[in-house]
């Protein structure tokens, strides 16, 4: 039992920032999921991913965080669900953390984002790419990610249509290709991103730090980009037509 708790502890400390009794209450309720989850080991990976989906539906966080870290291992030692997995978890964020119009907001940059959508990120951010099927694309569109913890994480062609970012860390992300047309990058952090041939239009990167960042070819047509930080930012061949650098 304790390694389980243990080995859990250590997955989850990885994707929150709260301290050790609160994740030790979470580990404990993984634990318990895990243990019925034990129970039909003999059946086929398809049924305990029949299971995991079920119990996704939950409203305690705490079990939605089991079933994530339980999808999680059922991705990496199952490659055949490793995509159906993902596309499971981007509909769990885009169902539970939906845009937000923008007079509805009352910080863009002073949010917390909830745990288990933060854990769903996580999850998505690190996957094993080279088990993405060929012509497929991650959905995050029309999604609530403000204050989001993405650092390193690969989403690549990633559809980001109309997304909230806003004060998230995407440093050293790879989005390259990604569609992040009408897209809230206020006070992102996004240095190092590689952003090479991404699709900004329309987007709001007020304030946001560009530093080193790779914007080779990236469209920004229509885009806001007063007080952007643009330290080492590689410009080359980006359309910045209309692009707005004061309010």
């Amino acid at each position: 039992m304790f390694t389980g708790i243990i080995n859990a502890f250590h997955s989850i400390k990885n994707i929150l920032q709260t301290n050790n009794s609160q994740i030790s209450r979470i580990c404990l309720k993984i634990y318990d999921f895990q243990e019925k989850v034990q129970q039909t080991q003999h059946h086929s990976p398809k049924e305990r991913l029949r299971i995991a989906i079920e119990q996704l539906g939950n409203k305690t966080i705490e079990i939605s965080l089991a079933v994530i870290n339980d999808l999680e291992q059922i991705a990496q030692n199952h490659p055949q669900y490793h995509w159906t997995i993902m596309d499971i978890l981007t509909t769990f964020v885009r169902e539970n953390a939906p845009f937000i119009p923008q007079e509805k907001v009352t910080s863009n940059l002073s949010t917390k984002i909830r745990v288990d959508i933060q854990a769903a990120l996580t999850v998505i951010a690190r996957r094993d790419v080279n088990k993405d099927p060929e012509n497929e694309q991650l959905d995050l569109s029309h999604t609530d990610m403000r204050g989001a913890n993405l650092n390193q994480a690969n989403l690549k062609q990633t559809n980001l249509y109309q997304a909230n970012l806003a004060g998230a860390n995407l440093t050293e992300a790879n989005l390259a290709g990604a569609i992040l047309s009408a897209a809230n990058l206020e006070g992102t952090n996004l240095y190092l991103a590689n952003l090479e041939g991404a699709i900004l239009s329309a987007a709001n990167l007020s304030g946001a730090n560009l530093s080193g960042a790779n914007l080779h070819c990236a469209s920004l047509y229509l885009a806001r980009l007063n007080e952007v930080v643009i330290n080492d930012t590689k410009l080359g061949g980006a359309n910045l037509r209309e692009a707005k650098f004061s309010d």
